[in-house]
């Protein structure tokens, strides 16, 4: 999969023909997944090649930073699973004040037409772009004609009797109900990372963990976890997870995964893993002392292993 980033210029990315679809793509649940199939399968009988517009950082990261959702997927992760659903291509626009500027007339010209050589554009129906978010799939389709693409907008897909959609599946994974957002994604919610350093504390209770190196400001997950790991030496491993600031050992933490592996002692520092969230077992909590710690820790790793079936 090619990935390219900046303003598009068509000559310089040896462009010819695009299919594309705009949006952010955040989490790529079942919404996204019905858009790439058709995307993929419009960009064959175009002759284009299936392509991705997206935003790095979200807009609402620039407007309104105080209130701005939290990240389901980092870019890479992102860019993992949009290869995986056999994206071609995938443009990454840096959004800042100036590209939000551009008017709904000079967003088309300048990325779709001059920079991605749009043949075919597909949005979803709420889709609305320009300054000021003046352009719609109406003025899309007019300006298509004008330019020499065809639009077409597609609606809504329901996923577990509700809109699928990013914000459901943070209401889901802020709720703690791990199926609905794996409902709503068509796979588990996942995090993935390299294996860092740590301080040693897991290793030194009984419970040596694998340090995730989160690129998540705000987590939309956070406490005790049933988890499966792949990236390893078999298709998955189970393990218990701890997303969170740790109070017990840390008076003003900062967001931590740490993973500890079932029946597992080989050193796997700089391991790139995925680590799959499908049951949560509570909520991160502060201990009177490290006993009590150790204690929980024990209890939620054998509930773990019994929903793992381990």
């Amino acid at each position: 999969m090619l990935m390219t980033h900046g303003w598009p210029d068509a000559a310089r990315l040896a462009v010819h023909a695009n299919a594309v679809t705009i949006g952010n793509f955040d989490g790529v649940h079942l919404g996204h997944q019905a858009m790439l199939a058709r995307l993929r399968a419009r960009a064959a009988s175009v002759g284009g090649a299936p392509t991705v517009l997206t935003f790095e950082p979200h807009p609402r990261e620039i407007f309104t930073p105080d209130s701005a959702p939290t990240r389901l997927t980092s870019l890479r992760e992102k860019l993992e699973i949009l290869r995986g659903l056999g994206v071609a291509h995938v443009h990454v626009c840096r959004f800042t004040r100036a590209f939000a500027a551009l008017t709904a007339e000079e967003f088309v010209h300048r990325i779709l037409v001059d920079g991605l050589r749009a043949r075919y554009v597909l949005v979803g129906d709420d889709f609305r772009f320009g300054a000021r978010r003046v352009g719609d799939f109406a003025l899309l389709r007019q300006l298509g004609e004008r330019h020499g693409f065809e639009a077409e907008a597609l609606h809504t897909v329901e996923a577990a009797g509700q809109r699928a959609s990013s914000t459901a599946v943070r209401e889901a994974l802020a709720a703690g109900d791990m199926a609905m957002a794996a409902q709503q994604l068509g796979r588990p919610y996942s995090i993935s990372g390299r294996v860092v350093g740590g301080d040693q504390l897991g290793r030194k209770i009984g419970y040596p963990t694998a340090n995730i190196q989160l690129k998540h400001n705000r987590p939309p997950v956070k406490g005790i976890f049933a988890v499966r790991v792949q990236g390893l030496d078999r298709p998955d491993w189970p393990g218990v997870a701890s997303l969170g600031t740790r109070p017990t050992v840390h008076a003003n933490g900062k967001p931590t995964l740490e993973v500890h592996l079932f029946d597992f002692a080989r050193s796997i520092y700089r391991a790139h893993l995925r680590v799959e969230f499908l049951h949560k077992l509570r909520d991160e909590a502060k201990f009177p002392s490290m006993e009590a710690l150790i204690a929980q820790i024990d209890r939620d790793a054998a509930q773990a292993r019994e929903l793992l079936n381990v």
